[in-house]
């Protein structure tokens, strides 16, 4: 036995071989993060990819699977991997589309979830033609459920905005596709808000979802190759042999060769050696220095757990529902020691308590805009919470809908907020709901109790806010009948004077 590992052709030193290479490459995945991804490839590349290509694949799914918010680092890891062995590459994109495939034939959610993430990524990192993920949202959207709908919008949440930039009109299809599924009514609440908050993301052109992290941006597009498979075809080959141990007439001239390919790919690292051993006496009259270094290092905790944020709103919270009025409330606010970018979190507990009161209460619009008055960073947070509110409006009920409308009328009506955020609004048909012509309305009758009809309709008609109203006020003939409408109905017909002239001009 000692004499067939000690020869080096034998089947029991390949197979030991073959066990050491598996158990590296799966140290070397299991152990890959952001921050050592660019150490952990030179390791992975000393391991011969090509024999084991099929266990790095094996291995890279198993993670994925467990770990699915890693997903984006196992993709740089594979896009770094492909530009050297595309074989690599294109086994893994064969073996993940049909581990969907099988996934969305069993409707295993969990897996399908996981699956659709990684081909994502992989497109995000070129590895994957963006044909794949048109054809994957066409097979998900086709016949529109629930879960395939969720499915979708996560896919195009990850890969939208790579789609954005290379592919404009397959992704306009696709949201043609997901308008089509809203108008048709058939699926749940819970998938059309899905579908409306994709919209918004795409609206932002996808703020918050970068198709590839900085740190992740290792390959140029340029040196990327890229592997087009489609999900109709049957005859995908999985090549599962490759998982498994088999002996290997010309083990010694395949692994001499990848040993070549290996110093073309990493350098020759023998002269780098000899220089390690030349210097370790240099490194024993450093040990000293670098131990006073590491001494004088500061360790650096991350709160991860966010219990520092937690504390700080139950601060925010007791001090705003504990102050007899809203001077010593703004007082008691002041006082709180804020890291920057902090201020937003009192912007949005200050909105969330004014909105869970049983009636609106002016204590809220006067904490609101004594904030505003002191300090310019409360007002363009308070312009971000305006946005983001009224682009979720539909999901506030009655209540709490007319509590944050009249917050927000307060501070336009005091000019605490700037007025160029109704630029925000739309005011179409098509572009608003019943929630969001809810929350116009009581926006214009609070700032018409305010200022009067005649100021209000005087800070309307000023030239400076023209570009700023075209939304609200639009000049389409169509589009002005609906906002000339509407003004009428809630008894604010007034300030549509300009409209109406504008109407009268075109007919003529």
């Amino acid at each position: 036995m000692m004499s067939d590992i000690q020869d080096k052709s034998s089947v029991a030193y390949q197979r030991l071989s073959w066990d050491a290479l598996r158990k590296s490459i799966n140290i070397l995945v299991n152990k890959v993060n952001a921050t050592n991804i660019k150490y952990i490839i030179p390791e992975l590349f000393s391991e011969n990819l090509i024999r084991g290509r099929g266990l790095i694949c094996r291995s890279l799914m198993k993670s994925q699977l467990a770990s699915p918010g890693f997903t984006d680092i196992f993709a740089a890891l594979v896009a770094v991997v492909n530009t050297k062995f595309p074989e690599v590459g294109n086994l893994l994109l064969t073996r993940v589309v049909l581990q969907l495939k099988r996934a969305y034939k069993r409707n295993d959610k969990p897996q399908l979830l996981a699956s659709t993430k990684f081909i994502a990524h992989l497109v995000n990192q070129l590895v994957a033609h963006e044909i794949v993920a048109l054809e994957l949202l066409t097979v998900l959207l086709e016949n529109p459920t629930d879960d395939s709908v969720e499915v979708a919008v996560d896919f195009v949440k990850e890969c939208g905005a790579l789609l954005q930039d290379i592919t404009p009109p397959g992704l306009h299809g696709v949201f043609e596709r997901f308008r089509d599924i809203l108008h048709e009514g058939e699926i749940d609440k819970r998938a059309q808000f899905l579908i409306e908050g994709l919209f918004e993301i795409r609206k932002a052109k996808f703020q918050g979802f970068p198709a590839v992290r900085p740190e992740l941006d290792l390959v140029q597009k340029e040196g990327q190759i890229m592997h087009d498979i489609s999900f109709g075809d049957d005859d995908l080959d999985p090549e599962t042999n490759l998982d498994v141990f088999m002996g290997y007439p010309n083990f010694l001239e395949d692994e001499k060769a990848y040993e070549n390919l290996k110093r073309s790919i990493l350098g020759d690292e023998s002269s780098e050696d000899e220089e390690g051993i030349d210097a370790d006496g240099d490194e024993e009259d450093d040990e000293d220095e670098t131990d006073e270094e590491r001494e004088q290092q500061k360790i650096i905790i991350n709160d991860e757990t966010e219990t520092n944020l937690i504390n700080l709103r139950r601060m925010i919270y007791l001090t705003i529902m504990s102050s007899v009025n809203f001077e010593e409330a703004g007082h008691k606010i002041l006082k709180i020691k804020l890291e920057p970018g902090q201020e937003m979190e009192l912007c949005i507990m200050l909105l969330e308590c004014c909105s869970q009161e049983r009636t609106y209460l002016r204590y809220y619009g006067l904490l609101g805009q004594r904030l505003c008055m002191l300090n310019k960073v409360y007002q363009d947070n308070f312009e971000k919470c305006f946005m983001q509110q009224y682009s979720m409006i539909h999901r506030l009920d009655t209540n709490r809908l007319c509590n944050v409308s009249k917050f927000f009328a307060h501070l336009l009506g005091m000019n605490a907020l700037p007025w160029h955020v109704l630029a925000y609004i739309r005011l179409t048909e098509e572009d608003t709901t019943s929630s969001s012509r809810i929350f116009i309305k009581i926006l214009f009758q609070e700032l018409s109790e305010l200022l009067g009809v005649q100021l209000l309709t005087k800070q309307l008609n000023d030239p400076v806010m023209l570009d700023s109203l075209h939304s609200i006020f639009p000049r389409e003939p169509k589009h002005s009948r609906f906002a000339i409408n509407f003004f009428t109905s809630i008894g604010l017909g007034a300030i549509t004077q300009p409209l109406r002239d504008n109407l009268r001009q075109v007919r003529a």
